[in-house]
């Protein structure tokens, strides 16, 4: 395959998997924003949305204030924006376009259905009330355009380079998710354990779709241990950074033996997988939550870069 088609297959599923993640990332905002909040006030919700999203900078040249409306529009509709859904439904369906052969019918159609359904929405029309449903839309047409790859793609190269796309954004979100909790959103310990930190707790699991299952887990009421154990090393849980790195390591071996070569990525996503399935929750929390997940996203982005030059993305 050459580097151009693994490179746009690659960015092709990391861009709709930042486009639901972006989604998630605002319906957390959007849940703590309207939580009961002590001190700094709810602007504090959104600019903490946007550090998460890598979007502050951008956004601080365009707006004064991190308000709702101009977040959200921002993080969803704004073309400036890199990161924004329509700029991630843009180029998502751009790469597809210029590797039609490489996708099947189905792959195709439900990311062009969904450009285009979303190119009619008008930004004046999403209120308060109708957010919710455009969020649960946007994670609908990328888990449709998943099941269409899970289901119809042969399982080459194309397979393998979209894996590594998706679960390398995927990883990078849940980290940044939690890196929010107990970083930039809830800096104060005082507030940790409190009403207000449960509740807090409460929306992160429902933004990453583990408000019941983490029930149905660990059958108690919320604990941070438990809750960042779920979301870092509980390989049962699909987006924690355990399952993303267990499906990494396999689209890695699987590449090493469809074109029988060992690049560096291929010891870089097993070390990491072995420093997650080797990991205690205990010592993470004793060592820092945030430090350990800044180490995370390096030894992600580090691993980003490797296939990029290994599989010549820019050649």
């Amino acid at each position: 395959m050459l580097g151009r088609t693994a490179n746009d297959l690659f960015w092709l599923s990391r861009y709709l998997e930042r486009a639901e993640n972006m989604a998630r990332l605002i319906e957390v905002g959007y849940r703590i924003a309207l939580l009961p909040r002590e001190g700094e006030g709810y602007n504090e919700e959104w600019r903490s949305t946007l550090q998460s999203a890598g979007c502050e900078s951008g956004f601080l040249a365009k707006h004064e204030t991190p308000t709702t409306t101009n977040v959200i529009d921002y993080l969803l509709f704004d073309a400036d924006n890199p990161s924004s859904v329509r700029t991630c439904f843009s180029v998502a369906r751009r790469n597809a376009r210029a590797q039609r052969t490489a996708l099947t019918r189905e792959m195709w159609e439900s990311l062009n259905g969904a450009w285009i359904d979303f190119q009619a929405i008008n930004p004046r029309d999403v209120t308060s009330d109708r957010l919710p449903a455009l969020l649960d839309w946007i994670k609908e047409r990328s888990a449709t355009y998943r099941g269409a790859l899970l289901n119809t793609i042969l399982r080459n190269d194309t397979f393998y380079f979209s894996q590594l796309g998706t679960f390398l954004e995927r990883g990078d979100n849940t980290a940044r998710i939690l890196d929010v909790k107990y970083f930039v959103l809830l800096p104060n310990y005082e507030m940790i354990g409190s009403s207000v930190d449960n509740l807090q707790w409460a929306s992160i699991l429902r933004s990453v779709s583990a408000h019941r299952s983490y029930r149905w887990v660990y059958r108690q009421a919320y604990k941070p241990w438990n809750i960042a154990d779920y979301l870092i090393l509980n390989a049962e849980m699909p987006r924690s950074l355990t399952a993303s790195y267990i499906e990494i390591d396999q689209a890695v071996a699987g590449l090493k033996k469809f074109y029988g070569q060992t690049d560096n990525c291929v010891p870089t996503a097993r070390e990491t997988l072995a420093m997650l399935e080797k990991g205690d929750i205990d010592t993470i929390f004793q060592s820092g939550l945030h430090e350990f997940l800044t180490d995370f996203l390096g030894r992600n982005n580090r691993l980003g870069r490797e296939i990029s030059e290994g599989y010549h993305f820019n050649g």
